[in-house]
């Protein structure tokens, strides 16, 4: 069957309202109360859009536990946050830097910080400090930590977000505050989504130094403004000026990204990868380069940032309930999950454990049904269903599996 590729529209109106795009959808609310560390609302307290914005409320704090964090006397607070993410952003001629404090926001309420931590080789503003190797002893063992500020944030991988597979693409983890996605390390080879499944290599290499006299781009400098030659204690690879764009071998941009088809956006967008090495630790520059890909939103970032008044007409986003958040039972699994592209025709396989009653429908992202592939007295056992989804759009879709007391929801993404 011949693919094709392109924008997802959810509902037949031609309102941009209608439109239930991943800047709206991807978000994990939190609509049972759970809470985090210290007993503060976890994750993504609500989600409202715009024609050409969305707003993202959080406390900051995730719903898996956090902590400790050795050697650092801070400790995370609820820090009220409302960022405001452009649905439609536009790359930025003179790119804008990615400064310190929060510079983007995952998919849980949690931010991004660049991959420094705000200091300098005696202070000269010179040799910036990467807090991989200056502040992870104070990370925690999914890879964050608090600011002085209570803020708690990653410079890095964030491993208890998501699972990484090394066999699919990785998921949309968060946005930074151009409106980019970011997304985990594993990327389609080829930027047209083809070529399978690997790692995305960083566009930055390091020097070949011993001494710090001079800065990437070759500038000369006086003595009083060396930093540390190159040792145990300083190894090369702690400061941002230690790496240099690479000559060959990488697949993404100084900013840390590419312009690809992904999952989500199979007509193709720009975004930022997490970059590791290949034996799964962090590497330069992390999440994102020194400088964002596109034009940032105002009043998002650095002190006093992170607290947008809306001030426009928006319609809330409130997940169906049932569907988007994934309750797990033991025996029901997907030909394909997601994320990866499903196949409009194939078998959806699960178990159960006794005889019921039980049902198994499709919904679209935004709760309507759209095919009923059983519903029957079923003994105990395996079974298998066909789906024919050519009559669907591509997009995100659920799979919802109901049979006596037990209930499952599986994500999976159509691309035709």
């Amino acid at each position: 069957m011949k693919k094709f590729l392109f924008a997802v529209y959810l509902l037949s109106a031609v309102s941009l309202y209608s439109q239930i795009t991943p800047e709206i959808y991807i978000w994990k609310q939190n609509l049972n109360g759970i809470t985090g560390y210290n007993g503060i609302p976890a994750d993504v307290q609500q989600v409202f859009y715009s024609a050409n914005f969305s707003y993202v409320k959080c406390t900051g704090i995730p719903s898996y536990t956090i902590g400790p964090w050795a050697m650092n006397p801070n400790l995370p607070t609820n820090q009220n946050w409302s960022f405001k993410i452009a649905r439609y952003p536009a790359p930025d001629p003179t790119p804008a830097a990615a400064g310190n404090g929060q510079i983007g926001v995952l998919i849980n309420g949690v931010v991004i910080f660049n991959g420094g931590d705000a200091m300098s080789y005696n202070n000269l503003n010179i040799w910036h400090r990467l807090a991989q190797y200056f502040e992870a002893v104070s990370f925690d063992t999914s890879g964050g930590h608090p600011s002085p500020q209570g803020a708690y944030h990653y410079h890095i991988n964030m491993k208890k977000l998501y699972t990484q597979d090394s066999t699919q693409h990785s998921p949309l983890l968060g946005y930074m505050f151009d409106g980019y996605p970011v997304y985990g390390p594993y990327a389609y080879s080829n930027t047209n989504g083809t070529g399978g499944i690997r790692r995305m290599r960083s566009g930055y290499a390091k020097r070949n130094i011993t001494v710090r006299t001079t800065l990437p781009d070759g500038t000369l400098l006086p003595s009083n403004q060396w930093g540390p030659p190159v040792s145990s204690q300083y190894p090369l690879g702690c400061f941002t000026e230690d790496y240099e764009p690479a000559a060959a071998g990488y697949d993404l941009d100084l900013h840390n990204g590419r312009n690809s088809v992904t999952p989500e956006y199979p007509g193709g967008t720009y975004a930022y990868f997490i970059t590791i090495d290949s034996q799964g630790n962090p590497e330069y520059p992390y999440i994102i380069g020194p400088t964002y890909y596109g034009e940032v939103i105002a009043g998002n970032s650095g002190p006093g940032g992170g607290h947008i008044v809306i001030s426009e007409p928006v319609t809330q986003y409130t997940p169906i309930s049932g569907i988007n958040s994934i309750n797990e039972a033991a025996g029901f699994e997907l030909s394909q999950n997601y994320p990866n592209p499903f196949n409009p025709e194939t078998n959806i396989k699960f178990s159960i454990n006794k005889p019921a009653l039980t049902t198994l429908k499709v919904y679209d992202i935004s709760g309507k049904e759209v095919s009923s592939l059983i519903s029957e007295n079923l003994i105990a056992g395996s079974y298998a269903v066909k789906f024919n989804g050519n009559s669907l759009s591509s997009g995100i879709y659920y799979y919802v599996l109901v049979s006596g007391d037990l209930k499952m929801t599986k994500k999976m993404m159509l691309v035709k």
